[in-house]
């Protein structure tokens, strides 16, 4: 089952960690996710042949030295912290390292050990002094030295300290990375908040005040607004401007007269005013309660965002840079700065660490200096986009401040549904009414439209749908081959003059027969745009797909539940089915996030040498500490070697050391609440697909015969997301990309990752490292040009 790559093997041949030693500490606040990349380093480390040590309590373990603070690890003392919130190996603040005496002790502590490699998770704070350590490493030894501490050959030996970091830190306020470990777990604590919440307040007509983390960063407070469509949010970056209070006082009348039960304000512990003044959740209630008298509480969410297990975002992110450090430790000579493991886009990439720290440093500047543009625009293009979507989205213009277009524009939903679908209807039809359009809804997808059923759409018809799951437009798999000259007469009888259509692979096969029909009928030589949305996450053109988070985090939470299942019992086995078609990405990236043993895809075909290799794999494993195995099979990965079938042999075949059991997860994956990365994910390319429509309805509009034509292969487009932005692909030239037969693109990044699930399991395999090993430079936020149909996220 190993992915043959004779680069990647000439890579790990060159790049062997014999004789090296690594170190991994956790420092500052801890962040769900903190485990998951310890366990991934030591892992990783123990897999290229280095020694990994665990440096417990942070730098103060590290000043402390002794046994009990460093110590070896082993493979299995990183079994079954994969699914554990904060961090095992404890996380402190040092005042002790900050002096050069104690960094003096620290280095005397390493060298004693031979660690000359250092991974280090924690935000800027522990980072700069990571890279401080680093610089001052050969006087220190020196001194060492001089004091007879170590002798003259130990510094020759020892001479270069070699620094990774990875950013570990809820709220997301590191430069030059899109999302830190532990922001997407902090994301979940707060939504799950928001949405019980939602049921009380709407029960007694109630404004709730939710105050959250981010002293200095507004990025929970900002992107759990979006998600769940709060009325008003509060962040240090963007303080609102003077007269704010009188604003947002309308803003909440407003929304209650057009029949919503309840307000939501988001308030960041450190919100200001333009004056520097601080906003507090207890100062926002009490004005509500004296302007509007509305009843008003408030609620602190506090640590709470700590906790909890870490999401599949985190996972997945933190097992990916965990590996990737490795990487890194492995490349650095005495010459190469100090780096930081960072995520762009759907890449992990590598930045100088110091250039990350100065732009986060300068964000603060900024703040300080009352430049809050500068500030927002420094902490990246995704902060920027989220702050922009949001008042597009939040703030409802006057009718005599819209623009007047006459264009109508319809959209709908095709395929299975998904979670985020609602979301991005929701973003669609707000973003449209601001751009001066008419929206209609259809519902039943193009059965519907055939049907004729359409409506119009207004602003509050769509108020709290972010939180929803499922498709509340409703959606049926129907082609439109059958009905394009009933669909073309509604088209006429609606005058629709744009398409967004939200949905799976049966959306672009969808699409591709509306493109072809121009020929025949006018009524679909319009501008029309496809956003992805399904679980299976198998549309071409895109690495991610609306639906596609939320199923992850199904799977992996009812794979926590299995596990724990067994604890103080025999030695136990579990074979999960998950859902898919023939696409392995739930049953490939959920045994990564879950620390599956083995993942059965119909990608990477299989023999029966592989399950009975695997079996001895897993026998072997159990004979030790290991008390659990976890197998994935995706739905179609085979159709003889069933998922009962794989039960029975591993049943069999495990006789006398472990048991089997069997669980077929079915439409679980598919239901539920819209995890905060499909809401916002969903909402963010929803805007951007309307704005690109309105685009081009201006584009192609015949003034002399008034109406629009398009019948380019640029007028029909799928909007994906692609490595480190978000790209619009005419849907024609995805059909060479595209297997129709089992309905996958013929190329899919995430089987990169299959390699990386195997190497943490325990499996000798080759891992394709074409993507790594360049160190980036931190890039500053230039707002893209009109005409740059690509923006990163």
């Amino acid at each position: 089952m190993a992915l043959p790559d004779t680069q990647s093997k000439r890579f790990f041949e060159s790049l062997s960690g014999a004789g090296k030693a690594i170190a991994v500490l956790t420092s500052g606040g801890d962040a769900q996710g903190m485990n998951a990349a310890v366990r991934a380093v030591v892992r990783m480390g123990i897999y290229v042949g280095a020694k990994v040590y665990f440096i417990r309590e942070g730098y103060q373990g590290m000043v402390d030295g002794g046994e009990d603070n460093i110590e070896e690890a082993s493979w299995e003392s990183v079994s079954s912290m994969l699914q554990m919130g904060g961090t095992v190996i404890g996380s402190a603040r040092c005042k002790e390292f900050r002096t050069h005496e104690g960094r003096l002790k620290a280095a005397h502590n390493l060298v004693q050990r031979g660690i000359t490699n250092l991974c280090v998770i924690g935000g800027d704070g522990s980072l700069t002094g990571a890279n401080l350590f680093r610089e001052e490493w050969s006087g220190l030894l020196e001194e060492l030295v001089q004091q007879g501490s170590v002798d003259e050959d130990a510094v020759q030996k020892y001479s270069a300290l070699h620094i990774v970091g990875m950013v570990g830190s809820i709220d997301n306020d590191f430069c030059g990375t899109d999302m830190t470990i532990g922001t997407d777990s902090a994301l979940h604590r707060i939504i799950e908040v928001v949405d019980a919440i939602m049921t009380t307040a709407q029960s007694h007509q109630r404004t709730f005040v939710l105050e959250v983390m981010g002293r200095h960063c507004g990025y929970l407070a900002l992107v759990s607004a979006l998600a769940c469509g709060a009325d008003w949010v509060l962040i240090p970056e963007m303080p609102p401007e003077d007269g704010w209070e009188e604003k947002m006082c309308q803003k909440l009348s407003a929304t209650r007269c057009r029949g919503s039960r309840l307000n939501i304000i988001i308030v960041a512990e450190g919100a200001i005013d333009r004056h520097g003044k601080a906003i507090t959740g207890s100062v926002v209630k009490d004005l509500v309660v004296r302007c509007l008298g509305f009843d008003t509480r408030v609620t602190i969410l506090g640590h709470v965002q700590r906790g909890g297990t870490p999401s599949a975002f985190d996972r997945i992110l933190a097992s990916r840079m965990g590996v990737e450090a490795v990487l890194a430790l492995l490349e650095t000579t005495a010459n190469t700065p100090a780096c930081v493991v960072s995520l762009c886009g759907n890449q992990a990439v590598r930045l100088p660490l110091m250039e990350c720290v100065q732009m986060t440093q300068e964000v603060q500047k900024a703040m300080d200096e009352k430049k809050f543009e500068e500030a927002v625009k420094l902490r990246g293009r995704s902060f920027e986009n989220n702050l922009r979507t949001y008042k597009l989205l939040a703030h409802r213009k006057l009718e005599s401040e819209l623009p007047h277009t006459d264009f109508n524009v319809a959209v709908l939903n095709v395929g299975a549904p998904a979670a985020g679908m609602n979301a991005a209807v929701r973003s669609a039809v707000r973003v449209g009414i601001s751009e001066g359009h008419k929206m209609f809804a259809v519902n039943d997808g193009f059965e519907g439209f055939y049907k004729g059923q359409i409506k119009e759409i207004k602003w509050a018809d769509v108020g709290g749908w972010t939180g929803q799951g499922g498709s509340l437009l409703g959606t049926k798999r129907t082609l439109p081959a059958k009905h394009v000259e009933k669909i073309a007469e509604q088209m006429r009888a609606n005058n629709i003059n744009a398409l967004l259509v939200i949905g799976g692979f049966e959306a672009l096969e969808c699409l591709l027969q509306l493109y072809e029909a121009r020929s025949v009928y006018e009524e679909f030589c319009i501008p029309m745009c496809m956003l992805p949305a399904t679980i299976s996450n198998n549309v071409p053109g895109t690495d991610l797909s609306i639906g596609a988070d939320t199923a992850l985090n199904a799977i992996v939470e009812t794979c926590d539940r299995i596990k724990q299942s067994a604890s103080g019992t025999k030695r136990r086995v579990f074979i999960i089915e998950t859902m898919g078609g023939y696409c392995g990405y739930l049953a490939s990236v959920g045994g990564l996030a879950a620390g599956a043993d083995a993942a059965y895809i119909y990608e990477e075909p299989f023999d029966i040498r592989d399950l009975q290799s695997n079996v001895e794999h897993l026998t072997e494993k159990m004979k030790g500490a290991i008390q659990r195995g976890l197998v994935l099979r995706n739905e179609n990965s085979n159709e003889n070697y069933t998922t009962d079938f794989i039960y029975q042999l591993y049943s069999e075949e495990g006789k006398g050391v472990f048991d089997c059991r069997k669980n077929v997860l079915g439409h679980m994956q598919q239901g539920g609440a819209p995890s905060p990365f499909d809401r916002n994910f969903g909402t963010k390319i929803s805007a951007k697909a309307m704005q690109w429509l309105s685009k081009k309805l201006k584009e192609t509009f015949r003034q002399d015969e008034g109406r629009v034509f398009a019948n380019t292969e640029d007028s029909c487009c799928l909007l994906g997301m692609r490595r480190r932005a978000l790209v619009f692909q005419p849907v024609v030239q995805l059909k060479d990309e595209t297997d129709f037969v089992h309905r996958i693109p013929k190329e899919q990044w995430w089987l990169k990752l299959r390699p990386l699930m195997k190497i943490l399991a325990k499996y000798k395999t080759s891992y394709d490292v074409s993507d790594s090993g360049q160190l980036e430079h931190v890039v500053r936020n230039v707002r893209p040009k009109e005409s740059d149909p690509s923006g990163a996220m």
